[in-house]
């Protein structure tokens, strides 16, 4: 195979958000570095524990795992995800082994990961291994491939982050759109303030602050709510966070016939 065939083209790297886990955060921040550099979100975890409580907030189109790890094991960790609800069952994952573990390996694959790189490893061989996975596995960042959503006169697109209410465009701030269209890509699920907050700013996710989430959720209510007081679809779910609801989520085969 050759190289250009591949490597994923820049389009399928675009929001792809992968987590590297590695106790060695020597290591981890290479790997972050490396991948932020090839185009893909990255986030990164010490253990198993921090990382299943990155996984609790946001889903991963990959991730990168060590095998030996303080506490519970890459192995381990790999078993109990696969025995997780969806979507950490299915979570794509390359296994980071030592140089001739073929123990290591075997436990790995048997464990479910998706496949594995001895260390030390070229840098272009981790990309090879990240692209492969991506192009068998790789997850549509919206639901059914949902491409906009409607909820009572409203109209959102997705691609576009423009909301229209009868036809006429709503201006939304780069926040109130980014909000949006997180919580419709998961329209009627609780979305937690502290995934709200976070955002992505030159590769790396960021958090906007806990609290600015509510004044800009304020914001967006007043522009989508004929009763602030009793909303209808954005509402507030206390003490665990936000859910909109919409009347229709729109697939890319219906979008030429309904886009407004």
């Amino acid at each position: 195979m050759s190289v250009a065939a591949a490597a994923a083209p820049p389009e399928d790297r675009a929001r792809r958000h992968i987590l590297v886990v590695d106790d060695d955060k020597r290591i981890r921040t290479l790997l972050t570095r490396y991948l932020l550099a090839e185009g893909y979100l990255v986030s990164a975890a010490a253990d198993a524990a921090e990382a299943m409580a990155r996984l609790a907030d946001m889903a991963f189109d990959l991730i990168v795992l060590d095998v030996m790890m303080p506490g519970e094991s890459g192995i381990d960790f790999a078993r109990r995800l696969r025995r997780e609800p969806e979507p950490l069952r299915s979570a794509p994952i390359l296994m980071l082994t030592a140089l001739g573990e073929t123990r290591d390996r075997i436990e790995g694959l048997e464990a479910g990961v998706d496949d594995y790189l001895a260390k030390p490893f070229e840098p272009r061989e981790l990309s090879l291994r990240v692209a492969g996975i991506l192009r068998r596995t790789i997850r549509s960042d919206r639901p059914r491939g949902v491409t906009a959503v409607r909820f009572g006169a409203f109209f959102f697109d997705l691609e576009k982050g423009r909301l229209l209410e009868h036809n006429r465009i709503v201006h939304l701030t780069t926040r109130e759109s980014e909000m949006l269209t997180a919580l419709s890509l998961e329209a009627g699920a609780i979305l937690p303030r502290r995934r709200l907050a976070q955002r992505a700013v030159d590769g790396k996710i960021e958090s906007a602050g806990e609290r600015s989430v509510d004044v800009e959720i304020a914001r967006l209510r007043r522009k989508i709510e004929r009763d602030e007081g009793g909303p209808r679809h954005l509402q507030t779910i206390r003490g665990r966070g936000y859910r909109l609801w919409v009347d229709e989520m729109i697939g890319e085969d219906e979008e030429n016939g309904s886009t407004p």
